[in-house]
């Protein structure tokens, strides 16, 4: 268990200041000094690529610096906990994936966002792309399941680490699809896809931005996506449900800031997210990202997590998926 989301510290944390965090009223004259946007994995990936142009719309409404601060550990949970136990005054914000609806679950934390943290805003969604070596028999995702009919528990897919969002959307299409694809996990996305160009593995879902160079120089095919839904300017390819199988998975990037944070603070980050989303160059930036602006109200945000973190329960519990 990782120690910096032990559940017991994460609940004791909340007790100890839940009441003087619902007095909180909205400061005046926030924000008083430059806001943190912490994200908790390395530099250079997609969370990355979302927060710095955001911070920089943020900084420009609010004329206060927004400064990106890269927490990586523990697949996410470490920057995740550092912002669940901060202060819930405006100053400490993270921008993370889906993947924290999952942290609970695969690490066996009990971690609950909905509980732990407030949700600012949506900002982007997008499907997961299903990627063969173009030298594959697997061209179509019914080659891929009659594939794994044909010699079941012989393929293998990778994942950029146990209990991320493509491991857990590989193991839903397992339960959806009835195949038995073996995982492979990996230390982040680079790696996986090295060994899936050289035939190592099979098969890999992923982002599209993420192996954006492997597509354009050749090396791998999209056979599927799996949502119903993809961006502009984005290559032709089925979705997984267009092969018949009741399945849709994705990834999605929100912005969160430790519980309690006085609702019209939450409003007032809210709207000022959702108007860096609606700038024409911000979308078209998601766009060459793989992804699609996504605003929601601070209310919706709320059931649109909780309806995630059910999902993610429900699929982690099904193939027993844990972070070791």
């Amino acid at each position: 268990m990782p120690q910096c989301l032990g559940r017991r510290a994460l609940l004791a944390a909340a007790g100890a200041s839940g009441l003087s965090r619902r007095a909180l009223a909205q400061p005046e004259g926030w924000p008083a000094r430059p806001v943190r946007i912490v994200v908790p994995f390395t530099p250079g990936g997609s969370n990355d690529a979302i927060a710095r142009p955001l911070a920089e719309r943020l900084q420009a409404r609010f004329g206060q610096p927004f400064v990106i601060e890269n927490r990586p550990g523990a697949g996410s949970a470490v920057g995740v906990a550092a912002v669940a136990q901060g202060a819930p005054d405006g100053h400490t914000l993270l921008l993370t994936t889906s993947s924290i609806a999952a942290i609970g679950p695969v690490q066996g934390t009990g971690f609950d966002p909905t509980k732990e943290l407030d949700g600012v805003a949506l900002l982007a969604k997008a499907p997961l792309i299903v990627l063969t070596p173009p030298g594959s028999p697997i061209a179509s995702i019914r080659d891929l399941v009659a594939a794994d009919r044909a010699r079941p528990g012989t393929l293998h897919y990778a994942s950029s680490g146990p209990g991320s969002t493509t491991h857990i959307a590989s193991e839903l299409f397992n339960l959806r699809a009835g195949t038995r694809l073996q995982h492979v996990p990996y230390r982040g996305t680079a790696g996986a896809l090295t060994d899936l160009v050289a035939g190592r593995v099979e098969v890999m879902f992923t982002t599209i931005a993420s192996a954006a160079g492997q597509i354009r120089g050749g090396l791998l095919r999209i056979i599927a996506y799996t949502g119903d839904e993809r961006p502009a300017g984005t290559p032709p390819a089925p979705t997984v449900r267009d092969a018949g199988i009741g399945y849709e998975s994705g990834i999605w990037w929100g912005l969160f800031a430790p519980h309690g944070l006085p609702p019209g603070l939450r409003r007032t980050l809210n709207e000022a997210a959702n108007g860096a989303l609606a700038e024409p160059g911000f979308a078209r930036f998601l766009e060459g990202e793989g992804a699609m602006p996504a605003p929601l109200p601070p209310e919706r945000f709320d059931e649109f997590l909780a309806a995630e973190v059910r999902s993610m329960r429900e699929v982690v519990a099904a193939a027993r998926i844990r972070a070791d």
